[in-house]
């Protein structure tokens, strides 16, 4: 039986600067291309040929909140058009806290939102300038004050691993976020990827990773301090008051469908990935020649489908229940498994009672290194709170 996506997301590529750690499909400095650019998105999701209702609908980026009013009002007309949202829906939108002014966060309640994602990173001045980004602590204390009298609950993005970022620094952020009594917080360790001016600074000596033993102590310092503060930890990265966890990334990690739109966005329709081009203009020329956006297409294998269930299950703090994940998928945890199970749980990293799979405490500080075997032939790779595995 076909179900159809209840979960949408939309890509908006434009930012006031690119920051030299990320990897992401976005384009700084061209303004110009908006136009075009919303023609083009506007031309893909007609394709669907008519509206697809949705619980979850999220506007990632990019910065969607670099956007002038006119243009995002355009963005949440045509989003809400193609995406009609069901009673009692979250409705997300990323922004930069340099951007939320007065009368944004007036429209985002006029058009729906329910959640906005902060993209803070830090408090603290050095850190945000070794990041790159255009704000600093007031800019993100006047953003949330202008949030906190809506009924728009408040998600902060919150990076470590930072170089020069120390365990001090590190702990002092959390006490700054917890301050301002935010309903969720992404908690992401900085990864140098290749490709990213970051990686070439460090190739040349200019940067220096942070080290696993001091990561591993900003990351226990997260865990501590957030569940401390009345936080539950549903996911490896991802902290939330209770009842307030993020209904969009659940879909990700159940691994349904969902639908996605604009450059580099990835879409699972009926067991098929589909990856759109990552570069802007070549999205963009695409579409205007009458062809498709897609570069990327794989039909997922039963297996494949399983294997990526499998890892995303065990990305969530609650695991992988086993005769709901064999009802789901056909393959049971040991067959898909094998001598993974015996060896990573000997090895103190799975905790496994017959009924329940799920990662211990030593599991999720080594989570990213236990999944290629379990992987094998899937080419899945996350990316991220509120980003689409890719």
């Amino acid at each position: 039986m076909v179900v159809s996506p209840r979960a949408a997301y939309l890509h908006l590529p434009f930012c006031r600067h690119h920051c030299g750690y990320c990897d992401y499909p976005v384009i700084a400095g061209r303004s110009d291309l908006v136009p075009a650019f919303l023609d083009a998105l506007e031309a893909e999701l007609s394709c669907l040929g008519e509206p697809r209702a949705v619980e979850t609908l999220y506007l990632g980026g990019g910065t969607p909140s670099y956007l002038p009013l006119h243009t995002l009002q355009r963005v949440v007309d045509m989003a809400r058009h193609w995406f009609p949202l069901q009673p009692g829906h979250e409705f997300t939108l990323e922004a930069n806290p340099a951007d939320l002014t007065a009368e944004l966060a007036s429209q985002l309640v006029s058009w729906g939102v329910t959640r906005v994602v902060l993209g803070v990173q830090s408090f603290q001045h050095a850190t945000l300038a070794k990041l790159e980004r255009d704000h600093r602590e007031k800019e993100i204390r006047a953003a949330v004050g202008l949030l906190q009298d809506s009924t728009i609950d408040l998600s902060l993005d919150m990076m470590f691993a930072v170089p020069g970022q120390t365990l001090a620094g590190w702990q002092k952020d959390l006490e700054d976020a917890m301050e301002l009594a935010p309903e969720h917080v992404s908690v992401l360790g900085l990864v140098i990827e290749e490709g990213t001016p970051f990686h070439a600074r460090a190739e040349n000596g200019e940067l220096e990773e942070t080290g696993e033993e001091l990561q591993r102590s900003m990351y226990l310092a997260a865990l501590d301090q957030l569940q401390g503060a009345g936080f539950e930890h549903y996911e490896i990265s991802s902290f939330s008051k209770p009842g307030h966890r993020s209904r969009h990334n659940q879909v990700y990690w159940d691994g349904e469908d969902y639908h996605a739109a604009g450059p580099g966005a990835t879409r699972l329709l009926n067991g098929c990935r589909e990856t759109n081009h990552r570069d802007v203009t070549t999205y963009l020329e695409k579409i205007d020649a009458g062809l498709s956006p897609v570069c990327e297409a794989t039909q997922l294998s039963a297996e494949m489908a399983a294997r990526e269930k499998l890892v995303f299950g065990l990305c969530q703090i609650q695991g992988v229940e086993a005769g709901t994940f064999l009802e789901r998928t056909g393959y049971s945890l040991r067959e898909l498994m094998g001598e993974c199970l015996d060896h990573y749980m000997s090895a103190g990293l799975l905790d496994w009672d017959e009924s329940r799979l799920r990662l211990t405490r030593d599991g999720v500080l080594v989570s990213d290194s236990l999944w290629p075997p379990l992987l094998q032939t899937s080419r899945v790779r996350w990316t991220g709170a509120g980003k689409e595995p890719s």
